[in-house]
Parts: C-alpha cells; sequence; structure tokens
C-alpha cells in the first residue's frame, strides 16, 4: 500500500507562482512512475504531468508545457509541481499519483491513464 498526502495549494493572482509537494508513504521503494493529476468543476480529471521514479524523465499535458516543472526528491519521498505563469485556465483540484507500473508514465494518445494510488487533493484557485 502506498499513502499520498498532498500540501501547498491556495489562492493567487494570474501569472504567480505556487509550489505543490506530495509526501509519499508505505511500499515506495518498488513505484514505477508518480504524477500530477487535475480536476476542475464539471470537467473530467486531466493528468498534468508525471514522471519516472528511477532516473526522473518527465512527461507533460501540452496545456502546461513550459510553465509546470514536476521533480522527485527520493531521499524525502516527496514529489513536487512547480507551477508558473499560473492562468485562470489552471484552477482546479490538483492530486497526486503514484503507481507501480512504468508504462503509466507515458502519455497514450496525448492522454496520461489513471494511476492506481491517489491523495486527497489540494485546490488552487487562480484569480484573474
Amino acid at each position: 500500500q502506498v499513502q499520498l498526502v498532498e500540501s501547498g495549494g491556495g489562492s493567487v493572482q494570474a501569472g504567480e507562482s505556487l509550489r505543490l509537494s506530495c509526501a509519499a508513504f508505505g511500499y515506495t521503494y518498488s513505484l514505477g512512475c508518480m504524477g500530477w493529476f487535475r480536476q476542475a468543476p464539471g470537467k473530467e480529471r486531466e493528468g498534468v504531468a508525471t514522471i519516472y521514479t528511477r532516473d526522473s524523465t518527465p512527461y507533460y499535458a501540452d496545456s502546461v508545457k513550459g510553465r509546470f516543472t514536476i521533480s522527485l526528491d527520493d531521499a524525502k519521498n516527496t514529489l513536487y509541481l512547480q507551477m508558473n505563469s499560473l492562468k485562470p485556465e489552471d484552477t482546479a483540484m490538483y492530486y497526486c499519483a503514484a503507481d507501480f507500473r512504468l508504462a503509466r508514465c507515458r502519455p497514450v494518445l496525448g492522454s496520461f491513464v489513471a494511476f492506481d494510488y491517489w491523495g486527497r487533493g489540494t485546490q488552487v484557485t487562480v484569480s484573474s
């Protein structure tokens, strides 16, 4: 079992930055992939960014490329999402996710497939 706890959400103005953190607990050393997903009211959940745990290769959704950076601190078992140049359309509940399967990291037809383990989420609100 893996437990994930997010932190760092908040309310900001457009153009500002936030950094989300996700602490992982439990059977984490065999995880193949970790990532961030988000869900806005009335919309489907979408993958934002993923990262291979072995070599930190990242993948990003087109909507956040160049603005968001995913990173992993192995020593702290903590996943980060640095979000710069935030836009109102980035407003959503952000979820940390993890999976033992390496293949989950790569998007399929431009979308990320759901992971097995999820945190409870942290709210990000961007106002114009």
